[in-house]
């Protein structure tokens, strides 16, 4: 049978650089980093594995929504990370985070509440 991949482990395919700035939403499948800004909804595929990292300097400018997300930079909007979220000592979120699993460095700053979801995936 066909395995489903990690979302924790795939690899990076498509990158968004610092000098990139985009207007409107993302769609995206499989592992996304945006090292830009990006003004609008940052969205994963539904029923695709999804990793989304955000480097130290990214700004997104709206929701995100993946199974996995890293935060390095910012986020003025809510995030939602079914399996995991990982937020570094340079993470800035500013909304809500709903997540299944939480790592988060001393350092980073939310403001905005925290929602653990039941039966969240692995």
């Amino acid at each position: 049978m066909f395995k489903r991949r990690n979302p924790r482990n795939l690899p990076i395919e498509t990158l968004v650089s610092a000098r990139t700035h985009v207007e409107g939403d993302v769609t995206f499948a499989g592992g996304l980093q945006i090292e830009g800004r990006v003004t609008g909804n940052v969205l994963a595929q539904q029923g695709e594995p999804s990793r989304l990292v955000l480097g130290g300097q990214a700004l997104v400018e709206g929701s995100v929504v993946a199974d996995v997300v890293e935060v390095h930079g910012t986020v003025r909007g809510g995030i939602l990370a079914p399996v995991r979220v990982v937020l570094s000592a340079t993470a800035h979120v500013e909304g809500g985070l709903q997540y299944g699993s939480i790592e988060m460095a001393a350092g980073a700053l939310i403001d905005g509440r925290l929602v653990k979801l039941e039966n969240a995936g692995t």
